[in-house]
């Protein structure tokens, strides 16, 4: 009796509270039986645009198309050889119809099947196309996200490939291990952060020290410790400095002190506190890492304190950690999807903006803030000056290999009259300096934003 009793209380606990959980799971091969008697629903941009629709032939015979080709191949995805993007997360809702129910009688007396919902996304075609322009034909990856809803805005990812001809050139692209196009480098890239990672360094040492005012360092262009020696870039002498300007010239040997000073156990930790290694609230996402222990030795210290090391991160975890500085330290969640409409346009449910997690507070966001502002006032990211809106950020050169080789880094955010905000991450692989290449790729997607 008390086994009885207990299936059917977990019955009723899994219709009432999990089912829908477990339908709308992109993982639900059972999903797809629903295209027997329903016609894959369109997916649109914030603006307006169709990114992926179904066209139906007088003979029946369907074809999924995409109108964008390759621009927004990564972040809506594909419907065949499986599913990825948007196609994968939201399969349940573009399968689903809410037309008008007699609609729905007569369709199926004509034999006929119905047209699936509309998703509209948060992604915006204007700021999509800007960005993916910008990023050329360059590697890399591009996010920007609203930091007070948690809307991601754009989403790019190079190299790239066409959904609408990807049944046809599947062999060729997943044998393809030099481009790895199918890789989302967005969510899904592994990165050394470079000196974008002086970010969290920066919070570390604020937190142990409770101010910034204590800090002075005179840099002479290089430090060694234990027979390892850090370099500003170019072995640049940076001279005196305070904690504001040696953030704002991206001073290596100031930073690589900091984190001596500091410690690897605390640097961990608050790395940890914004999400190193843990999951993050994206449906699909490489989770990045931070190994450094309290044994390890002193050049590894400097290197990870620098954002070298073995520290790896994606350019939207850095857009996300952005994010909760532009909006008080407040993480809100971020998503894809602003609402779901039937065919006729009719809204059925619109998405609630909800807080993730406080990763740091009031007053530690003001701090960040102000630092980031200076790198773009007098610092290396002075190619967002003078624009006609507040910027702030930081750039980083992430070196790669024994050449000296670095990706191009930028993360950070721009702020309307009205207080409106936008943040993104920008990389760039092997494309040198933050300030020469990954900037001004951030200047183009600020002013579309700002000035349309």
């Amino acid at each position: 009796m008390l086994i009885f009793l207990s299936l059917i209380g977990y019955l009723v606990y899994f219709n009432t509270r999990v089912s829908d959980s477990f339908i709308n799971s992109p993982y639900n091969t059972r999903q797809d039986t629903f295209s027997d008697r329903v016609v894959r629903g369109k997916i649109l941009s914030s603006d307006g645009q169709i990114l992926a629709q179904t066209n139906v032939a007088e003979d029946g015979t369907e074809e999924r198309i995409y109108p964008y080709s390759n621009m927004f191949a990564h972040v809506v995805g594909f419907d065949s050889n499986g599913k990825s993007g948007l196609e994968s997360e939201a399969n349940f809702q573009l399968l689903t119809s809410h037309q008008f129910f007699i609609d729905q009688m007569m369709n199926e007396f004509r034999n006929r099947k119905n047209q699936g919902d509309t998703v509209v996304t948060s992604l915006s075609a204007g700021l999509q196309s800007v960005a993916y322009y910008a990023l050329g034909d360059r590697r890399g990856a591009i996010i920007a996200i609203e930091p007070s809803t948690g809307r991601i805005l754009l989403e790019v990812s190079k190299p790239d490939f066409d959904p609408n001809t990807i049944r046809y050139n599947w062999d060729s692209i997943i044998s393809d291990e030099n481009n790895s196009s199918l890789l989302n480098r967005a969510t899904n890239g592994a990165y050394p952060p470079g000196s974008t990672f002086k970010i969290v360094t920066a919070l570390d040492y604020y937190r142990k020290k409770g101010t910034l005012d204590g800090f002075q360092y005179l840099c002479e262009g290089t430090v060694t410790r234990d027979d390892y020696t850090i370099r500003c870039y170019n072995s640049t002498v940076h001279g005196q400095e305070d904690l504001s300007r040696a953030f704002a010239s991206s001073c290596n040997c100031a930073f690589a002190e900091m984190g001596l000073e500091i410690g690897a156990s605390s640097l961990r930790s608050t790395a940890q506190d914004l999400l190193f290694n843990k999951k993050l609230p994206l449906d699909s996402y490489k989770m990045s890492t931070f190994t450094l222990g309290a044994s390890d030795p002193a050049p590894l210290i400097m290197q990870t304190a620098i954002g070298q090391g073995n520290t790896l991160v994606s350019p939207a975890h850095m857009a996300l950690i952005t994010c909760a500085i532009a909006n008080d330290g407040v993480l809100m969640k971020p998503g894809l999807i602003d609402r779901i409409e039937t065919c006729d346009g009719e809204v059925i449910s619109t998405a609630r903006k909800a807080e993730y997690q406080r990763i740091m507070t009031s007053e530690e966001a003001s701090v960040l803030s102000g630092l980031m502002e200076n790198v773009v006032l007098s610092g290396t990211g002075y190619g967002l000056y003078g624009r006609g809106y507040q910027a702030a950020g930081k750039t980083g050169s992430a070196e790669y290999d024994e050449y000296g080789s670095s990706h191009s880094w930028f993360t950070g955010y721009a702020v309307k009259e009205d207080g409106t905000s936008i943040a993104a991450a920008i990389i760039v692989e092997g494309g040198g300096t933050g300030s020469e290449t990954a900037v001004p790729i951030a200047a183009q997607i600020f002013d579309f934003w700002y000035y349309n």
